[in-house]
């Protein structure tokens, strides 16, 4: 009988290793063994371990005529959208007859611009990123000559010079739609919550946030954000409630860069006797499992995930077909969901 839920456990007893080996393999820690890692992972993907059950190991695993290399800072887990995506994008070349192979970048082979000791460039015939947002790392993978797309990137990219297709959800058009709908609802101030120079996508929604604030004559306050650097959103889990006591004046909503960010500034909006929707309204993006967990309900932007998937390995299976057509950068569409973390919008 099928256990209903398969733990790290689980996969350390199937290869032999310790519970903590396991753990720090699928973490990306830089002490465990590149072929350690990998095996980890292939096994999490056979038992479907959380964000692998969306693989399927047998079309992975198997040794088809082409490789193509997902490389990864962060090997999303079940909330991100990454994980539905890689679902749509491995279906779709293993049906093409390509092999999917996952490399994780550790932060010292960023440092050390240096790649993956499992990775063989002679070897791949195309390169998705996901999560990788270091520019000086994403200059060293499109200088290897490989067709590559980036599902997202760093903020700092300039189209013109960079060497890769690039793949993002819709975010400044959304963003400001969502912004306007509550000022046309009644809200009159608004702060921002996330670094937007975390990733392209982040400095996105932000333009999309100023927008929506200039066109209604609000003037911009900084002091009711919270843009520091993004480290510090994971760093310290009291940070977030040191920035909000030195706020003077709430505005009467918060735009959150995800939804990870609009959770968490939920609980501390709640530790400290501030009422969701009635003191202040939040908002996320991504449509997360915990936007509808969280109480109340986030207002949230719903990210295709599936669909970015397939259209990510139809893009990069047309630049390997063609290496020499013109580089694209496109957008799928999302759509704004209002929740009742902002009162009175349906």
């Amino acid at each position: 009988m099928t256990k209903e839920k398969v733990t790290i456990q689980d996969i350390a007893d199937a290869l032999g290793i310790s519970r903590n080996t396991a753990s720090k393999a699928l973490n990306g820690r830089t002490e465990i063994p590149e072929e350690t890692r990998n095996k980890v992972i292939k096994k999490a993907i056979e038992l479907k371990y959380k964000q692998f059950s969306y693989l399927e190991s047998e079309q992975l695993l198997s040794k088809n005529s082409g490789n193509i290399a997902l490389l990864t800072a962060n090997l999303p887990n079940t909330s991100h959208f990454g994980s539905t995506l890689i679902s749509g994008l491995e279906k779709q070349i293993s049906a093409e007859g390509y092999n999917l192979s996952f490399h994780i970048i550790r932060e010292v082979d960023q440092a050390s611009l240096s790649l993956p000791n499992n990775f063989d460039v002679s070897n791949v015939d195309g390169i998705i990123c996901i999560e990788m947002f270091n520019p000086a790392y994403s200059e060293l993978i499109t200088s290897l000559g490989v067709p590559t797309i980036f599902i997202d990137c760093a903020s700092t990219v300039c189209y013109p010079e960079f060497k890769a297709d690039i793949l993002l959800m819709e975010n400044q058009h959304s963003v400001y739609q969502l912004t306007k709908e509550l000022i046309t609802n009644g809200y009159s101030s608004f702060g921002f919550i996330g670094d937007y120079n975390h990733c392209l996508s982040f400095n996105e929604r932000w333009l999309g946030f100023n927008r929506a604030l200039s066109e209604a004559g609000i003037p911009l306050d900084l002091g009711q954000c919270i843009v520091d650097d993004d480290r510090l959103f994971f760093s310290r889990p009291s940070w977030l409630e040191e920035r909000l006591n030195e706020m003077q004046k709430l505005p009467s909503a918060f735009i959150c860069a995800n939804d990870f960010i609009g959770v968490s500034f939920m609980k501390v909006l709640k530790n400290k006797n501030i009422s969701v929707p009635h003191d202040v309204a939040i908002c996320g993006f991504d449509n997360g499992p915990e936007s509808m967990i969280v109480e109340p309900h986030l207002t949230t932007v719903h990210i295709y995930s599936n669909e970015m998937g397939v259209k990510a390995a139809e893009m990069l299976l047309s630049r390997i077909n063609d290496p020499e057509q013109p580089y694209q950068v496109a957008h799928i569409f999302t759509k704004p969901l209002f929740r009742e973390s902002t009162a009175g919008i349906r």
